[in-house]
């Protein structure tokens, strides 16, 4: 079976999209620093591997920018009114990262901008890995049925631990001493848990 049918991912495959984290919503959406928090980590990680990193901004004029404790700054941000990322901008972008199978999704709102941009990105013909614990909704209905949907999809539900050691593969990895620093305190709880529990049949 080959590797993209399994979702396996590698740091010289992967780009990691970082959506609309942005300070109006700071008040609205469920767990908001926590997710922020999760997605930190993973952009931390993705530099240190120096892995392509796109971040966008939904309409910036209205929903005002990236929140600074992304720790996006000197990241060039990509403006968007489309609920997807793939606007025209990004979508050059991607065309310029080399030997690209998989994209690492992290961002809000689950239900709009992340669900949109996956099936995007699946429809491209690239895996798609959300991390579930960097994505989250105003509404937890929403958030639930989103990663549901994603899932029905064809895309990967993970959590940013998960997705930083499959970048790793193995511990004699040159930067594992320094990503491991990223990791050694658990990520942000966002409530997935609760979110999860029951083993609902929707993740079956």
């Amino acid at each position: 079976m080959a590797a993209s049918r399994i979702g396996k991912i590698g740091s010289k495959t992967s780009a990691l999209f970082l959506c609309d984290m942005q300070e109006k919503f700071r008040p609205t959406v469920a767990y908001f620093p926590q997710v922020v928090s999760v997605a930190a980590r993973m952009l931390q990680a993705a530099k240190v591997l120096e892995i392509p990193v796109v971040v966008t901004e939904q309409y910036p004029k209205g929903l005002g920018p990236t929140v600074p404790e992304l720790g996006a700054e000197g990241l060039k941000k990509f403006n968007k009114t489309c609920f997807s990322m793939l606007c025209p901008e990004v979508e050059r972008e991607l065309r310029s990262i080399p030997k690209l199978e998989s994209v690492i999704l992290c961002g809000i709102e689950a239900q709009a901008c992340i669900m949109s941009t996956a099936l995007d990105l699946l429809e491209r013909g690239l895996d798609v890995h959300v991390v579930a614990d960097a994505c989250s909704s105003r509404s937890q209905v929403d958030r639930l049925m989103a990663l549901s949907r994603m899932k029905q999809s064809g895309a990967f539900l993970t959590t940013s631990e998960g997705t930083i050691l499959q970048l790793l593969r193995d511990a004699t990895h040159p930067k594992f001493k320094e990503v491991q620093k990223i990791i050694m305190e658990p990520a942000a709880d966002s409530n997935l848990i609760a979110l999860f529990q029951g083993q609902n049949p929707l993740f079956g």
